[in-house]
């Protein structure tokens, strides 16, 4: 059979290399074409867990609360006093001007919010009438003190120093892609767990393309809106110090940072690429013919993504520069090889070096290929899904990268020249028998260094953590940072996090205080001859607010209005406001302190009964609609979480409020749950310790599959494994000890590691078999060995190291991470492969001993190892 693909191979490749590379050149030019259509994605989605439901949980509060996005502008008056004219008037022309940028639904700032306290009301004048601090003859120094004291505005709206203020750009509702988002998750659940039916299935297609189409463009218009009101503050850049916060100008942000990854990793390996070859080589062809798969390798790889409208994250943003790193280090090994053939049979037409040396190297680089292929299939169970999207990726990118380096080259090599001009002598040998001779010669300082890289390696991986603050996800130069550090130390926090409580069950609502003077006996429900005098006609049902759907008439469950539910509330909200990880709380409490102080006393039943009916819009819209859902019987609190408090342990804050609302209040598990940002993000980094355990495991099992159909024997795969699995605990024990926390790129480190570091075992096992058919002697055959498939080793890795450096150069921290820890790891995986693996072949023999042995001094080249 391999006879058979060998002759096809010769035929259709090298029998018609113009044909082959023209072939290529098309199909690539077809790719280029869709690159217009290349998209990006940073969404909400990259921070949450495909599988999570409580994603459906949080689209369903932000839809009943009405609250969708929004951005922070902070504002810091660099001429003076905040509160002078000036500076009132500047945020004043700035507030008009961001109110009309559009999507923006409304501006909330200490220009237009409800006073109090300025001076301080009481009930009756609250029902009159609101005054904010743009009203005629508002006393300003109340007015400050009420911003930094009132529990409504209290580390929300202005600095504890008063000097600087935020204004809340809140953004229009996506209804439209809320409906849709949901009705996709649901067809998607629905076929996971019961199946589709031919109709839903078609259903479930459409909705899924309508809504990539809606957020595509809601996404570009996000962006538009952020550049728009980036303009614009830009224009009092004099007058004030302006910072722009919000989550969708972090998404804004991260797409800038995509590109630009793109572009300086695109760039700078590229430029490194052409370097290498030139410092390994020394001849253009060599530089050339790799660069050029390389180059076509991404140009088609990123043209299909196009084609199939398959986006890239801040996770894939690493794609193009990992893609090219592996398909140079195809390139390398094949360049190698035919480099050795010429020296060795200078005789050689084009054709038998071509021929021999893919015969040599494809079952070797199938076998790398399909490892590494194994790696990044295994990132699909992170049910992550730009994680999941990455591994899809690179699979795909990996078949790509070995079927045209084994077109390009080949093919290429049949119309040049043979020429040796300018080949220089290689001394390189010298250098990889280093290891050779270091191995042999200190056994015991190689598997010491070993045992003890395990053993520190196992001591790092127990003190592995999930837990990062998001902020340090950035460059400290960023907006992103800059804006999160100021709203989260001066204005309450920045990821929100919402305790969401329903009604207890079998909960009677009296009035407490005083006999409830509505409470009479008016008969049953079922028509009795006695009715409710005021049922026919409620006075407040018109213009009820609080109504259930908001229809006159509608009746609505009062109890988290009647005292009893009020102290429920404000007992969570006192706790909530006592933990040092939350900034600011919001809730019906906030207006229950409120009116218990401007009544001067507590409130009964009947008051806040009756004080509810005449609360003014300004107060409604405010104080109780984001808190209070009258129809569903539930309320919201509201909280921000401070994500620069070192001591942030998210999960365990999420169980400590659990335990409180359960243990402490006696709320049953069922009427409490939360949500926000902070769960879903929580949800992500939990999972990840789950999906590095199955990941690895996965990884390890496929290779651990591979090497016995490869080499049939047990002692082999597992002697190929060891310096790999070293490798991968020592980049996640070093990530331990040096406090790196696990995150959705990091996570793939390890595998991929694992995916790439066994190529070296795997050429340099089959290289070992073919040399150890000579003389059957275990350490002559580790040197020739080194000298010879250990150059293409050394050559392989430095470039996957240093190019894997290169992504120090991005501004998101994970991807430095990502760059640095991998170029760590791909180093111990080297030293592995050329000292302890060949010492584990040398001290375990694994390799029957050859029936044939070759004369000294006879080239082995290219022939079938037999073996007893």
């Amino acid at each position: 059979m391999l006879l058979g693909l060998k002759t096809w191979y010769e035929k259709l490749v090298l029998g018609n290399p113009k044909t082959v590379l023209a072939l290529v050149a098309l199909l690539t030019i077809a790719a280029a074409a869709g690159l217009p259509r290349f998209k990006l994605d940073a969404s909400a989605d990259s921070l949450t867990l495909e599988t999570d439901d409580s994603l459906d949980f949080f689209r369903e509060i932000s839809e009943r609360y009405n609250s969708g996005d929004f951005l922070v502008v902070t504002y810091r008056y660099n001429q003076g006093d905040l509160f002078s004219d000036d500076s009132l008037a500047t945020l004043r022309r700035l507030q008009d001007e961001l109110s009309m940028v559009e999507g923006v639904a409304g501006v909330q700032s200490i220009l237009n919010v409800p006073l109090l306290y300025s001076p301080k009301l009481s009930i009756t004048d609250v029902a009159d009438g609101i005054r904010t601090l743009s009203s005629p003859g508002v006393d300003r120094d109340l007015a400050k003190k009420e911003f930094l004291e009132s529990p409504i505005y209290k580390d929300l709206i202005l600095s504890p120093d008063g000097e600087t203020t935020a204004m809340m750009l809140n953004l229009q509702l996506d209804q439209k892609g809320l409906d849709l988002v949901r009705e996709r998750d649901a067809l998607r659940r629905q076929r996971n767990e019961q199946g589709l039916s031919a109709e839903e299935s078609r259903r479930l297609e459409a909705v899924s393309a309508e809504y990539l189409q809606h957020r595509t463009a809601q996404e570009e218009a996000a962006r538009e809106r952020v550049k728009e009101v980036r303009g614009i503050l830009s224009q009092y850049d004099d007058s004030a110090e302006l910072f722009l916060g919000g989550l969708t100008m972090i998404t804004s942000d991260m797409i800038a940072f995509i590109q630009s990854d793109l572009a300086v990793f695109g760039a700078g390996i590229l430029a490194f690429i052409v370097v290498t070859l030139l410092l390994i080589f020394r001849q253009p062809r060599w530089v050339l013919l790799p660069l050029t798969t390389c180059v076509a390798t991404a140009v088609m790889m990123l043209g299909l993504l196009s084609w199939l409208d398959w986006r890239l994250t801040v996770i894939s943003a690493n794609f193009v520069a990992l893609l090219l790193i592996i398909t140079l280090a195809i390139t390398i090994h094949l360049a190698v090889r035919y480099r050795e053939y010429f020296a060795e049979h200078p005789e050689w037409n084009r054709f038998q070096l071509a021929s021999a040396t893919v015969s040599f190297m494809a079952k070797p680089c199938l076998y790398t290929g399909l490892t590494t292929m194994v790696a990044f299939i295994s990132l699909v169970v992170s049910g992550i899904r730009p994680v999941i999207d990455f591994g899809w990726m690179m699979t795909m990118g990996v078949v790509l990268a070995l079927v045209l380096s084994f077109l390009i080259i080949p093919a290429s090599l049949m119309l040049l020249k043979k020429r040796d001009a300018g080949q220089g002598e290689d001394n390189s040998h010298a250098f990889t028998q280093v290891f050779s001779r270091f191995a042999e010669n200190h056994k015991w300082v190689v598997l010491g260094v070993a045992a003890l890289a395990a053993g520190v390696s196992a001591v790092g991986i127990t003190q592995l953590k999930v837990e990062n603050r998001f902020i340090d996800y950035f460059d400290d130069s960023t907006e992103i940072y800059q804006g999160m550090l100021v709203i989260d130390q001066r204005l309450g926090g920045t990821i929100n996090l919402d305790v969401v409580l329903d009604k207890p069950q079998e909960t009677a609502v009296a009035f407490e205080g005083e006999e409830d003077p509505f409470g009479g006996d008016f008969g049953d429900d079922s028509g009795g001859e006695e009715a409710d005098p005021f049922a026919a006609e409620d006075p407040f049902a018109a213009d009820d607010p609080f109504a259930s759907g908001g229809g006159a008439g509608q009746s609505v469950d009062p109890y988290w209005f009647t005292v009893a539910g009020l102290n429920q509330i404000e007992q969570l909200h006192d706790f909530l406001e006592s933990q040092p990880e939350i900034g600011k709380v919001q809730s019906l409490a906030t207006l229950y302190k409120v009116a218990k102080d401007l009544n001067n006393g507590g409130l009964n039943d009947f008051e806040l009964a009756v004080a509810r009916q005449s609360l003014p819009q300004e107060i409604n819209q405010v104080l109780v609609n984001p808190y209070w859902s009258a129809g569903d019987q539930q309320v919201r609190i509201t909280m921000r979480v401070k994500e620069t408090d070192p001591n942030l342990r998210r999960d365990e804050l999420i169980q400590r409020i659990y335990h409180y609302v359960e243990n402490d209040m006696g709320i049953a598990p069922d009427n409490v749950r939360q949500t926000g940002m902070l769960v879903l993000y929580n949800n992500m980094l939990q999972s990840l310790f789950k999906s590095q355990i199955l990941t690895l495991g996965a990884v390890f099992a496929g290779i651990l599959l591979m090497f016995l159909v490869l080499f049939r024997s047990l002692w082999l795969a597992v002697i190929a494994l060891v310096p790999n699995m070293l490798a991968a605990c020592v980049v996640l024990g070093g990530m331990g000890l040096a406090n790196i926390p696990l995150d959705m790129m990091t996570i793939t480190i390890a595998a991929i590691t694992v995916g790439i570091g066994v190529d070296h075992a795997i050429h340099y096992l089959y290289r070992f078999r073919e040399e150890f058919a000579k003389d059957g002697n275990y350490v002559a055959t580790m040197h020739r060995s080194h000298a010879t498939i250990g150059r293409a080793m050394f050559y392989t890795a430095i470039t996957i190291i240093a190019g894997f450096s290169i992504l120090a150069l991005s501004k998101f921290v994970p991807s430095i991470y990502f760059g640095l820890l991998t170029a760590l790891a791909m180093t111990a995986a080297l030293l592995g492969s050329l000292t302890l693996l060949p010492l584990l072949l040398v001290l375990i023999k694994p390799l029957p001993k050859p029936k044939v042995v070759a004369q000294p001094g006879k080239p082995a080249m290219n022939r079938e190892v037999v073996t007893s």
